[in-house]
Order: structure tokens, then C-alpha cells, then sequence
């Protein structure tokens, strides 16, 4: 599993005394953390009868919730980049920077860019798309198959692109 694979990588910093690697591991952990706190309080709300064990089990995030929220926090990074190069804190949109490249060692391989755009093609195709105000539709359509596997801010960018270019 994802999370194991991450808490073990930690225990590796900590032994290595690498403290950057190790800081990002840690808000990355209290983020997986946070989620699964959120679903256990979820199914408690739901009223699901279960044990103690029986709801830590079931409240442990899959790997592609743990993906969801690398993707999460890795976009948290690059608002923070935006944010610090327009105050000209170049030092630490560097840090940010360099937590991105850590994290992004966890995700699945991304697509490649003209893998997505043959992919955002067919989902033209498919859903018949033909103008800006059908964006809904293809992103709906593509999300499923790029969960994780490609930044959806860019394949929105793509998108519009394509969209914009077909008149």
C-alpha cells in the first residue's frame, strides 16, 4: 500500500537524518491522517454499526485516496509558489518547489502529453463536444481515466485549448 510505502520512506529520513524529506513526509502522513479521521467521523455519522477495529479498518484511505490527496497537497504547493514569487520570496517558492519534486515520487506514472491530448480527442468525440459551454461534459468524461495520473489543471488548460481552437 501507498501510505505504507510513504510512513516507511519516512522512518528511512529519520534514520538518515534528512529533515526536508523527512517535514514533508510528516504533513504529508497528518494529511492521510486528516482524511481518515474525516471518513471514520463520516460512517459514524451515518450511523454504521461498528466496532473500534472494525471502523479504523474501514476507515483506512485506498491507495487512490492517498493519491487524491497527494494530488491535494502538491496543488497546495504550487498556489504557495504563485503566491511567494509575486512577493518576491523566491527562497522559499524554491522550498515549495522542492517538496513538489518529493511528493510527486509518490504518484503513478503521468501520461504523457500527447497520450492526453489523443485521450482528450476521443473525449470530443464522444461527448460531442463543440464549444466552450460542453467543457463540463469532456472533463467529466476524461477525469475518471487521469485521476492522478495527470495534473487536471493542465488537462483543463488542454481543453480549453482544443475547444477554443475548433472555430
Amino acid at each position: 500500500m501507498l501510505k505504507g510505502q510513504i510512513q516507511a520512506d519516512s522512518v528511512q529520513a529519520l534514520k538518515a537524518k534528512n529533515q526536508e524529506l523527512l517535514e514533508v513526509l510528516r504533513l504529508l502522513l497528518a494529511a492521510i491522517s486528516a482524511k481518515e479521521k474525516e471518513k471514520r467521523y463520516s460512517m459514524v455519522k451515518e450511523g454504521k454499526e461498528l466496532t473500534e477495529e472494525q471502523l479504523q479498518k474501514e476507515a483506512q484511505l485506498s491507495d487512490e485516496e492517498v493519491v487524491a490527496t497527494l494530488s491535494s497537497e502538491i496543488k497546495k504547493r504550487k498556489d504557495a509558489i504563485v503566491l511567494y514569487e509575486k512577493g518576491n520570496r523566491q527562497e522559499l517558492a524554491d522550498k515549495e518547489k522542492r517538496e513538489i519534486e518529493i511528493l510527486k515520487k509518490y504518484l503513478p506514472e503521468q501520461i504523457p502529453a500527447d497520450e492526453l491530448k489523443k485521450m482528450i480527442e476521443e473525449s470530443l468525440a464522444k461527448t460531442g463536444a463543440k464549444a466552450m459551454k460542453d467543457m463540463g461534459k469532456v472533463m467529466a468524461d476524461l477525469m475518471p481515466k487521469i485521476k492522478g495520473k495527470a495534473d487536471t489543471s493542465e488537462v483543463s488548460k488542454m481543453v480549453k485549448e482544443t475547444l477554443g481552437n475548433t472555430f
